[in-house]
């Protein structure tokens, strides 16, 4: 485990710095006024990542689901560590298609094949046909194993079958939608249309920015809709979407919606669609919570799992000890500086925290951006390009990028502070070792 190497005042060697002139600034710095370090306790208070953070104002309705925001779950730090094993003689899966098999529209097939799809990942062999014979469907997979393409292609071809068909998707978080519309446009930018009417047009739907955009859009005839419930909720009470003209449904990430609180959107988006419609529900984590949702919204389900474990295999985790009380900022500043450590994605609670975090590190020549629900939506994404696209080598961000986002080649990701849930945590670090690629997780922890 990363213990004395790491730990402020250990015996271990100094590590060469970088060639990024990121020299540390005296260790004075920060420990003038403790409460001034990201993660370390208010006056008086405890510390944050440690069981406990300020109260939690987000959300809507959350008195259903898992535990609270404000209200931490105790995690035992055991389950920070787990060695990667990848060897040559690991099982591979065996898919039962190809996507050439898959009984869609030659247009779509042709789009999917040169987007370069050959061979389906686990979820997109098993729930593919299911979705193409209409069943309402539960799909349980790991993070970043392409749920986005199960539900998208088979849905595509449903609208190439009848033009008038109108889907919506249902996703936490406007990042998300945002990931999900545009995958959406790279398999329909290449198929064939008589005339404008008959391409396939999607609506993206989420808070954080005008509204009035969006409602000009939906003027228009459109097979997709694809937005968070809040932002979707206002647009029905507007007479903007009619929900009774909606014969399918998606709702990702269906879990992390639940811990937001919008159980209550939910509920009343599903009521008002017809009963007789085509549900899919994509979760990466299945709860007795959970369970009462697809039992409320889905008739006779099709469950597919292809969860083999809570975490990746792909990724190597260990924890970081750093003394109660200690400069974290320090111990953070050494890792940022080895080679290795190449596109780093940091986890703090609080959005004040990331801000603050993101500053100082700024301050010691990191190039740094952060990512959290004080931003507005066009700083959110600026940040998010400039990661995706490797000119910021370290983004600081809440759990807002914990889900669904697709980032290529992030080489570690750091929980900076505690996550709140065990569940979180198995979203945060499912942000690297991606696909076949391995990755690293490290969790801050403090020792009295």
């Amino acid at each position: 485990m990363y213990k004395k190497s790491f730990q402020k005042g250990g015996a271990s060697s100094p590590r060469p710095q970088r060639a990024f002139g990121r020299s540390r600034p005296p260790s004075a710095f920060g420990q003038a006024r403790p409460s001034s370090t990201f993660g370390q306790a208010p006056r008086g208070g405890k510390p944050f990542g440690h069981g406990s953070r300020p109260p939690f104002r987000g959300g809507r309705g959350g008195s259903f689901g898992k535990p609270q925001r404000g209200r931490s779950q105790h995690i035992d730090v055991s389950k920070f560590i787990n060695k990667a094993v990848i060897t040559e003689e690991v099982e591979h899966f065996k898919p039962e298609h190809v996507f050439a098999d898959f009984k869609i529209e030659a247009a779509l097939k042709n789009a999917v094949i040169k987007k370069g799809y050959d061979l389906p990942t686990p979820i997109q062999d098993r729930a593919i046909p299911h979705v193409l014979r209409g069943e309402d469907l539960v799909g349980i997979a790991n993070t970043g194993t392409g749920k986005t393409a199960a539900f998208l292609i088979p849905l595509i071809n449903k609208v190439l079958l009848k033009r008038s068909e109108q889907i919506m998707i249902i996703v936490p978080t406007r990042e998300l939608a945002l990931q999900i519309d545009q995958e959406l446009k790279g398999f329909t930018a290449g198929l064939p249309a008589m005339n404008p009417r008959e391409k396939i047009f999607s609506v993206c739907c989420v808070g954080g920015v005008g509204i009035t955009p969006q409602i000009k859009q939906l003027r228009y005839q459109y097979n997709f809709v694809i937005g968070t419930p809040g932002r979707l909720k206002d647009l029905i009470d507007r007479k903007m979407i009619t929900l009774s003209e909606f014969n399918t449904i998606v709702l990702d990430e269906a879990d992390r919606m639940l811990d937001m609180g919008f159980v209550a959107d939910m509920r009343a988006i599903m009521t008002a669609m017809p009963k007789e419609r085509h549900t899919l529900f994509f979760s990466a984590t299945l709860s007795p919570d959970i369970e009462k949702l697809i039992k409320e919204f889905l008739r006779e389900p099709i469950r597919i799992s292809v969860k083999t474990r809570d975490t990746s295999k792909n990724v190597d985790q260990d924890v970081v000890r750093v003394k109660a009380g200690g400069d974290k900022l320090d111990t953070l500043h050494d890792l940022l500086n080895q080679k290795e450590f190449s596109k780093v994605l940091i986890f703090g609670r609080t959005k004040h925290g990331v801000e603050k975090l993101s500053k100082m590190l700024g301050e010691r020549g990191f190039k740094v951006e952060s990512i959290h629900g004080n931003k507005n939506h066009g700083g959110r994404q600026r940040a998010l390009g400039a990661f995706k696209d490797n000119r910021v080598q370290v983004l600081v961000a809440t759990d807002v990028a914990a889900r669904g986002l697709d980032i290529a080649d992030v080489s570690h990701v750091i929980n900076y502070d505690i996550p709140e849930t065990y569940d979180d945590y198995v979203h945060r670090i499912g942000r690297t070792g991606r696909g076949n690629k391995k990755g690293k997780a490290l969790t801050f922890v403090e020792s009295r």
